[in-house]
């Protein structure tokens, strides 16, 4: 077994995947001028340009954007996008139960 991570040759990118992606991409298109919340839970700087960064971008792009960060580390939100953002530092488990509550 090995984590599912673009690191080598063993990255999982069947037709499951390819399928997924184009999914992921028709929605992106289909939210990118309408109001939208962007929830990042607990992505951290290994490979940043997968979520994190089009999330920036994504928001930055559409006014009626907003995105919101859970996680144990740092965010350091673009000064672009801070008035429209939320860092929560924190345990995701603990903070989503809080907001349940």
């Amino acid at each position: 077994m090995t984590m599912n991570l673009r690191a080598d040759d063993k990255f999982v990118e069947d037709d499951g995947w390819h399928d997924a992606a184009i999914r992921y991409s028709d929605f992106i298109n289909d939210k990118k001028n309408k109001k939208v919340l962007y929830l990042e839970l607990g992505v951290g700087y290994n490979t940043p340009g997968i979520i994190k960064y089009p999330f920036y971008q994504y928001t930055y792009n559409n006014p009626s954007a907003y995105y919101i960060c859970i996680n144990n580390d740092d965010n350091n939100i673009p000064e672009e996008i801070k008035d429209r953002s939320l860092t929560i530092k924190g345990d995701i488990k603990e903070i989503l139960e809080l907001l349940i509550e």
